[in-house]
């Protein structure tokens, strides 16, 4: 059986200041695969902020990002990244395939196939309708099926449980566990306390 790839991120002594105020200071994580980190704090704190550096949006006032001992910018981070914001970030004028072929031509190919990936966070069915078309829970639904088509070693998710049902939530919580299970890792914001089966849960609380 062949080895699944280690991978580490890591945050060295991060700070971050938004308009003269000190939103986090020497910050520090290790993560590795199969791990999951959880940001939480009341709104204002930081969560967002440090998610954007995680992902280069931006530069930390202080200290270093890392991925497998390398500064981000000097590695293959951003091909092994992938970001689902507060907002859904889909086409509203597009159909459902069309939003996910786009996203399949910008990435390499994932675990699942395109159909694949709609039955598992249940549109079947839905591939020729617009996106207006959708609801709220439905159209998060697509953002995170973006997710399983593509191959990405690390999730940073904003609030991805946003206009979700028990339901919905339940299922996203299962894709999260088969993405650690098979050696990936996932930062996250959320304001629900997320289940994950066999899955180690770091926390950090910002305020």
């Amino acid at each position: 059986m062949t080895a699944k790839p280690t991978f580490r991120l890591q945050g060295t002594d991060l700070s971050c200041i938004r308009d003269d105020r000190i939103l986090f200071e020497g910050l520090s994580f290790e993560l590795v695969s199969g791990q999951v980190l959880l940001l939480e704090g009341k709104n204002g704190s930081g969560k967002t902020s440090l998610l954007r550096i995680l992902c280069g949006f931006r530069e930390p006032d202080a200290g270093q990002v890392l991925w497998c001992g390398e500064v981000i910018d000097d590695s293959q981070y951003y091909a092994d990244m992938a970001y689902v914001g507060h907002l859904d970030g889909v086409k509203k004028e597009l159909t459902v395939l069309e939003n996910l072929k786009v996203s399949l031509a910008l990435g390499q190919s994932g675990q699942y196939s395109i159909q694949q990936a709609l039955n598992k966070v249940h549109l079947t069915d839905y591939d020729e309708v617009l996106v207006q078309a959708l609801s709220a829970g439905q159209k998060r639904r697509l953002s995170l099926a973006r997710l399983l088509i593509t191959k990405n070693s690390v999730w940073i998710l904003d609030e991805p449980f946003t206009s979700l049902d028990k339901q919905g939530i339940a299922l996203i919580e299962t894709l999260m566990s088969e993405h650690c299970a098979s050696g990936g890792m996932i930062v996250l914001t959320s304001h629900h306390d997320i289940e994950l089966h066999d899955v180690a849960v770091q926390r950090i609380n910002l305020s």
